[in-house]
């Protein structure tokens, strides 16, 4: 079996996939100061719950934004499962993608990564948006080359700063709110970050497709990603596993038999 590791600024991924199939998928709070020791505990009682060990896993394949974080988990992939783990981005991994921006080595793993996770299922030129920490909106080519694309403070981000930089402005939780005139404090927040978002993606949507000058298909994912299915305009598909669909990719491309 495979191990797939996706570690974000927010959240860690962790998926089992068995050669067929994706058996199982646990999220964690990404910690970087958390040992192997310690991902190890936690992993374990989840793996036993679903009637896995730590002996089934063959292969581990990690994509990490978090460098602080790659020294504790390839030491997990060594020393439980002894397998050296395939990372996203180091020398010697195949991606199979040309990447075209100015410094190739600033692509971030986890876009590179969607961006693999999208080839093998939809056609032609693609925006993927993924929402997060940060949201990003990667354009591929018709060609499957990574193109760039952009980078925004993610909804959670926006509404965290809101209420840090204003005194009387209270923490709230994102909603999609009845109306877009807010009525009170909470629901005039809650209208601003939701609605402003929505339309800063149809917006940078509409501005990469002047730009590029053909028919593109929209791919969403991320973790929030659900909160904007029926507001956007913009999105042609919710596709919430493209990330660890494209670390298979990647442990297929790297030698991995499914």
């Amino acid at each position: 079996m495979l191990l797939a590791i996706d570690c974000g600024n927010t959240n860690t991924l962790f998926a089992i996939h068995d050669g067929e199939d994706w058996q199982a998928q646990w999220r964690s709070g990404t910690d970087s100061t958390r040992t192997a020791d310690e991902h190890a505990v936690w992993l374990s009682q989840l793996m036993d719950l679903h009637g896995f060990s730590f002996k089934d896993i063959e292969a581990c394949v990690i994509s990490t934004v978090v460098p602080q974080a790659l020294f504790n988990l390839r030491n997990l992939s060594r020393r439980y499962f002894d397998a050296e783990p395939i990372i996203v981005g180091e020398t010697g991994v195949n991606l199979d993608m040309e990447v075209r921006l100015a410094r190739a080595s600033e692509a971030g793993a986890d876009r590179l990564v969607n961006a693999l996770g999208a080839r093998g299922v939809y056609d032609g030129a693609l925006i993927i948006i993924d929402s997060g920490t940060a949201t990003t909106f990667d354009v591929i080519s018709e060609d499957g080359a990574f193109e760039g694309g952009i980078i925004a403070p993610g909804i959670n981000l926006s509404m965290q700063a809101l209420h840090a930089a204003a005194a009387k402005l209270p923490r709230v939780a994102i909603a999609r709110p009845q109306k877009v005139i807010g009525n009170d404090t909470v629901s005039a927040m809650q209208s601003g970050v939701f609605w402003g978002y929505i339309d800063l993606i149809d917006g940078l949507v509409e501005r990469i497709k002047a730009e590029h000058g053909k028919p593109m298909t929209v791919i969403a994912t991320g973790g929030v990603v659900s909160l904007f299915d029926g507001a956007s305009s913009a999105i042609d598909h919710y596709d919430p596993d493209l990330t660890i669909r494209g670390l298979l990719q990647v442990w297929k491309l790297n030698g991995g038999q499914a």
